[in-house]
């Protein structure tokens, strides 16, 4: 076997025994599961996570993941905890302390802490009979035969059953709060799926002078002015309350010229009647659908009264990460 087999080797024994580790996991979820989750939903303050070494590392991302679907949680470094940061934490929380041995010094000294504030503690950790297994109200079992580290030193089955525990409260709990697409989206404004359920069509679309429009009486000399003003494709013929009595886009343009019109032709004789409107209280993600359904590429936007407020094509939607 040469180096690089050698190496494939390594990765696949490892995936394997963590896979065979992690499989237990299910049969394992219990009363003392069911208890946590209900410790998450019923509590009136935060979760706090809490961790040392690699339980710390997978605490932060535990904790980012509950907070992310719907359970306000924070991590709390053990030792910043007895230099101060103990003082974020009050009566109405719920603390997620995790530790494989549950033998941790730091949570020696944070537990009775924690018992005098009545906070609840839910134990994660591969020794049910630890202290910290025996201070907790719920147990989350995490213990396993052996590490993937050959030494059996490096935490790597154990981390990652913490991780998949973890993870499965998160989901758990989000489920049984009906947390919704709309509700991840909140917490996530910056991301695609943000951008997709909270933006509306109001929110993205061109106003004011962005705005391509002629008035009923203009030519389509004009309108090819505008079109070539705002570059969106399209221009809005409307009155002078800004009702909107058509559109006239670039393809008609060259249409109408393929079938010798000139550029003197009144705008009216040739406008698209009345044309395809999108409402500014629409979700942004609607009007895309909607543009692609009616295969075009822009359209005006209205008020509720059906007066010309904006105006939106694709390129729009996709620079605000609607796609």
């Amino acid at each position: 076997m040469n180096d690089n087999q050698q190496l494939l080797a390594y990765g696949r024994e490892l995936l394997t025994l963590e896979i065979n580790e992690a499989q237990k996991l299910p049969d394992r979820l219990g009363d003392d599961f069911v208890r946590a989750c209900h410790l998450i939903l019923n509590t009136q303050g935060k979760v706090v996570v809490s961790g040392i070494g690699k339980s710390g590392h997978i605490g932060k991302k535990i904790a980012a993941s509950l907070a992310s679907t719907g359970s306000p949680a924070f991590f709390m470094h053990p030792s910043e905890a007895l230099h101060g940061d103990l003082g974020m934490i009050e009566k109405n929380d719920v603390a997620i302390l995790i530790s494989y041995s549950g033998q941790a010094k730091e949570f020696a000294l944070i537990l009775p802490t924690l018992a005098s504030m009545e906070v609840p503690v839910i134990a994660i950790t591969g020794r049910k009979d630890s202290p910290l297994a025996q201070a907790a109200v719920s147990v989350i079992d995490i213990s396993i035969e052996k590490e993937a580290c050959p030494m059996g030193l490096a935490p790597t089955c154990s981390s990652t059953n913490t991780l998949l525990m973890g993870d499965a409260l998160a989901i758990a709990t989000m489920r049984a709060r009906k947390f919704s697409e709309e509700d991840f989206a909140r917490s996530h404004p910056a991301g695609s799926l943000g951008a997709k359920l909270l933006n509306h069509v109001k929110d993205v679309m061109r106003t004011g002078a962005r705005i391509p429009k002629i008035q009923t009486d203009a030519t389509v000399f004009e309108a090819m002015l505008e079109l070539s003003r705002t570059g969106l494709g399209l221009v809005v013929v409307c009155d002078s309350h800004y009702y909107i009595k058509g559109v006239f886009t670039d393809g008609d343009l060259r249409r109408l010229l393929l079938k010798n019109g000139t550029l003197k032709d009144p705008i009216e004789q040739v406008m698209i009647t009345p044309g395809y409107q999108l409402p500014e209280q629409w979700k942004a993600v609607e009007a895309l659908k909607a543009l692609h359904d009616h295969n075009i590429n822009a359209a005006p936007v209205v008020n509720n009264a059906g007066q010309l407020v904006g105006a939106l094509n694709i390129h729009d939607l996709h620079q605000a990460g609607i796609c």
